[in-house]
């Protein structure tokens, strides 16, 4: 895969099935115009391939109703325009949009009568982001906006910016009647998410910080709100941070959440699947052994049991939790796909499940559980495998990563990704980093350190107050264990990585220079003490990992010991990078400078923490070219 070829990835995204019709949206990168493209897709469930749905530039997250006989998605009509929701018949014909609104329409859930859906959308205050102020008159421009007063620590999130002045509400909308407008169910000063309909329709739930977000803290809880308007009012209080709440018939109710105390926070915790019968919680799945990935959709209900994508050992695996289960352990609980592979989205319709699954050669299809690979997606684009490794560390403990190798029998030179996070993990599933530079020439070498996810919670919270212990430790085994391989050059080695990766780049050239020719570090965390207060979760996630004291905090710091980096080092970030501000970039930067070193530094304009998943394919492509550049001028 050349950087160029960016623009064949079609990736499939979020399936739904109903009787015979099964949608899946895809996302192919425009770099011409600077834009994702892609509508939706049916998939022939007789092994016919997939053909096109939908025509319009981007549509996303297709949900058919429970009749089978309508589909809402959200559509994005032009460049820089926000995501509406819109509806129309299963049987094809006009889409028609639902909601006009200013900030976007969140993803659409179905009511049980197939007529009403609930959404989520922002709401800014007025005067804010294109709106007319309170009194009146024309709306402001960004740099004549009112200033704005903080009294919480949770203000911003990355990607979206500054969140007290435009709160998520939840809404509703009558999809079958074309003069409906969109009714807003919540107010106030706290942010609702993940809707879902009660079984009788009569009520939505949703999820809101505790106490209805009245102070910043560390649990989301389960609420509802009638569907035809009233107050809130509680419906469970989660163990930890809820997540994508499921109505059962019988009143209850199952959602996501780690398990945490009230006053910390939930880094390096697996994710367990809770019920809640009306009086009681239940947790159905062992905490250790099983972490269920939310990013892969909410928990499906079917008469065998609860589907559920668990991350375990690199891959996204599609399980099955019985409903009366108790802290089911991983082993107890059915595979039905992602064996070594990556469960993107999956849906049911009784006994028919569908899953998108991606692997390290395929950017992704959509297979029907127990019948095969239903789609031709990833063929577009030649991609290598990826081989395991596993090994041991100085300690002993057991090592995992994997190797991208290029072609031919070298000697290869050799690029250590890290990835981020670190509760994160490489994995089975395709990467396009790692195809691009193996494409180049290079083998790749993939670990998942102590700290990573998917290898118990243990695992996951071993590098709490020791970052640059045991994960270094773990990094340098997987990478002794793929130089162990003919054909790879051990004195042509490059390091880098983003966020964590991009820490741990930094760290390892710090500490571990000798074994690297040059560095390539981006979207870092190099300064603790700043990122405290600079980044969207510096407040709690600095002290959660490197506990509240300025001393151990500066001792796990890459920029504490930058006198100690004398290769060649390129720092790379984006401008509007609120996870990892940019000021980290700039204070590593300018102390290698002044040390003497041969540093540069990339700053990629207008983008957040997303860049190399989700931002403008423009710069997607051009920061390939521009990796690929420094390698071959340090590694040649």
């Amino acid at each position: 895969m050349r950087p160029d070829d960016l623009q064949s990835l079609t990736q499939p995204g979020s399936v739904a099935v109903r009787g015979d019709l099964v949608l899946v949206n895809v996302s192919i990168p425009d770099v011409a115009a600077n834009a994702y493209r892609g509508g939706l897709h049916r998939v022939a469930l007789d092994g016919g391939g997939a053909t096109r749905w939908t025509w319009a530039e981007r549509d996303l997250a297709p949900r058919i109703s429970p009749d089978g006989r309508w589909v809402a998605f959200l559509r994005v009509s032009g460049r820089g325009e926000p995501p509406q929701l819109h509806v129309m018949p299963a049987d094809g014909g006009e889409a028609r949009a639902l909601t006009d609104l200013g900030l976007g329409a969140g993803v659409p859930v179905w009511a049980p009568d197939s007529r009403r859906l609930a959404f989520t959308s922002r709401v800014p205050e007025p005067g804010r982001y294109g709106t007319p102020p309170v009194d009146g008159g024309e709306a402001p421009t960004p740099d004549a906006e009112a200033p704005r007063h903080i009294t919480r620590l949770d203000y911003r999130m990355d990607d979206i910016g500054f969140t007290a002045d435009r709160h998520a509400r939840l809404f509703t909308v009558d999809a079958l009647d074309p003069d409906a407008e969109p009714v807003e169910l919540t107010g106030g000063t706290f942010s609702a998410a993940d809707p879902a309909w009660t079984a009788d329709g009569a009520a939505v739930l949703f999820l809101a910080e505790r106490d209805l977000g009245a102070a910043e803290g560390f649990h989301n809880d389960v609420y509802r709100v009638p569907a035809t308007g009233g107050e809130p009012e509680l419906v469970v209080r989660a163990p930890g941070a809820a997540m994508l709440p499921v109505a059962l018939p019988d009143g209850g109710l199952l959602f996501y959440s780690p398990e945490h105390a009230p006053s910390t926070s939930a880094v390096a915790r697996n994710t367990s699947l809770w019920r809640f019968d009306g009086e009681g919680l239940t947790r159905l799945t062992d905490t250790e052994t099983v972490d269920c990935e939310k990013a892969a959709g909410a928990p499906v209900v079917t008469d065998a049991g609860v589907l559920v994508a668990v991350r375990n050992r690199g891959a996204v695996e599609l399980r099955r939790v019985p409903l009366d289960a108790v802290d089911a352990v991983l082993a107890d609980l059915e595979l039905l796909a992602g064996e070594q592979a990556e469960v993107k989205s999956f849906a049911a319709d009784g006994d028919r499940v569908v899953a998108v699954v991606s692997r390290a050669d395929n950017t992704g299809e959509v297979e029907l559980v127990g019948g095969g690979v239903l789609t031709d997606f990833g063929s577009a684009v030649p991609l290598r495998p990826a081989v395991e490794l596993t090994g041991t560390a100085p300690d002993g403990y057991p090592v995992h990563g994997w190797l991208v190798l290029p072609e031919g029998e070298g000697p290869h030179p050799v690029l250590l990704a890290v990835h981020g996070g670190p509760f994160m993990y490489h994995g089975w599933g395709f990467f396009d980093e790692a195809q691009v530079y193996a494409a180049a020439g290079y083998a790749v070498v993939l670990p998942n350190p102590r700290g990573s996810a998917g290898y118990g919670q243990a695992h996951g919270q071993a590098v709490i107050g020791g970052f640059g212990t045991v994960d270094v430790d773990d990094i340098l085994a997987v990478l002794d264990v793929a130089l162990e391989r003919p054909g790879l050059d051990a004195d042509r080695v490059g390091v880098m990585g983003g966020s964590y990766g991009g820490f741990m780049t930094s760290w390892l050239a710090a500490h571990h220079g000798e074994r690297f020719r040059a560095a390539w570090s981006e979207r870092a965390v190099n300064a603790w003490d700043s990122f405290a207060g600079s980044s969207d979760i510096g407040w709690f996630f600095t002290d959660a990992y490197c506990g509240p004291g300025l001393e151990a905090q500066r001792a796990m710091s890459p920029l504490t010991y930058a006198e100690k980096i004398t290769m060649p080092f390129m720092v790379v970030h984006s401008e509007h990078d609120w996870r990892c501000p940019l000021e980290q970039a700039q204070r590593l930067f300018v102390a290698l400078r002044r040390n003497g070193v041969e540093a540069e530094m990339l700053v990629f304009p207008g983008e957040g923490h997303e860049l190399t998943r989700s931002g403008k394919p423009r710069h997607r492509a051009q920061r390939f070219e521009a990796v690929l550049d420094w390698w071959a001028r340090h590694l040649a």
